[in-house]
């Protein structure tokens, strides 16, 4: 029988390398199709609690997640410990393995308000979330943050044991802090110095960019897990035990899957015109020219696609819960 290699409380976690939630790409096909290739469990972009609370057609979509995908962690935000509180509590139907409270986004309307990243600048609210949140719900409750919110502020250990301390059950570590944003090197002794301070699971992220980057994070921080963000667009095979020689023969099959789980869950449209942004990641692993590129990149059916490709039309995968972004769609 396969030993975990961590638990999140009481939930175990099979693997060290990790799917990142990424605003706009950690939908259900992408987060399904590198489940398939290795990560080990599945987050949920963050969503919104006050879009939670309210219903919003846009939250119910990011939130839908399939049984294969589990463990799966729901990741919401925001700066209001009581908004919080009730969207954890009114997730509790959708019944995820974890709530994720994300204290890292370092965007200007998210970070600027407050929420995300806004709060490391206050760990006594740190604390009061992650205590309130896992007294009240009967699943493991984590946070992911960054160092602090800038070189003057680095009170990333403080943060770390207010999440412990209050009953967190796994902290992810960002290695930059807020101001940095994706700039400049990921400080991993400082991830170290986290892991190093707390009993609790720790997740270490930054500057991932091959399976070797996530080997290295691992051995050198001596983390439980990494997280992999940007690397993994276009590359879902960076969660492969080992990671193949990538040409057409390993890219073409990939990108044809994707596209249909695309198609498949959000139509063929809408699937299409997102799927963009992920196909010219993978255009990069295979030799082409700007036009073949740029003809690539604005054909509007998946038969063109797949046509300019060379990839022959295969059969749906099993149906997608596609109810909840058919609400999006509709408004309803």
């Amino acid at each position: 029988m396969e030993t975990p290699s961590f638990h999140i409380g009481p939930v175990p976690v099979f693997g060290r390398r990790i799917l990142a939630p990424m605003d706009g790409f950690t939908d259900l096909p992408f987060r399904s199709l590198c489940r398939r290739f290795g990560s080990a469990m599945s987050y949920t972009s963050f969503v919104n609690a006050a879009g939670i609370l309210a219903g919003s057609a846009q939250a119910t979509a990011a939130l839908a997640f399939e049984p294969q995908e589990r463990p799966v962690a729901v990741q919401i935000f925001d700066d209001d410990e009581s908004r919080l509180l009730a969207a954890g509590l009114k997730l509790m139907e959708r019944q995820p393995d974890i709530l994720d409270v994300n204290m890292g986004c370092s965007s200007r309307c998210v970070a600027g308000r407050g929420a995300g990243a806004g709060l490391l600048r206050d760990p006594g609210k740190v604390g009061r979330i992650v205590g309130a949140l896992a007294r009240a719900l009967p699943i493991p409750v984590t946070a992911k943050i960054r160092l602090g919110w800038d070189r003057d502020t680095r009170n990333y250990l403080e943060v770390a044991r207010a999440i412990e301390d209050n009953g967190g059950r796994l902290i992810a570590v960002h290695g930059r802090t807020k101001v940095q944003g994706y700039t400049g090197e990921a400080d991993w002794a400082s991830i170290g110095e986290v892991k190093a301070a707390v009993r609790i699971p720790v997740l270490g992220s930054g500057d991932i960019a091959s399976a070797g980057d996530a080997d290295r994070l691992l051995r050198l921080t001596g983390c439980d897990g990494v997280m992999i963000g940007r690397a993994a667009m276009g590359n879902p095979w960076i969660f492969l035990a080992e990671a193949p020689v990538l040409g057409p023969h390993q890219v073409l099959p990939v990108v044809g899957e994707h596209l249909t789980r695309m198609a498949a869950y959000y139509g063929e449209a809408r699937g299409v015109v997102l799927f963009r942004k992920h196909l010219s990641r993978y255009l990069d692993h295979l030799a082409l020219g700007e036009g073949e590129r740029r003809l690539l990149l604005t054909a509007s059916t998946a038969s063109d696609l797949r046509t300019l490709l060379g990839i022959p039309w295969e059969a749906s995968p099993q149906p997608w819960p596609v109810a909840a972004f058919q609400a999006a769609e509709t408004g309803a």
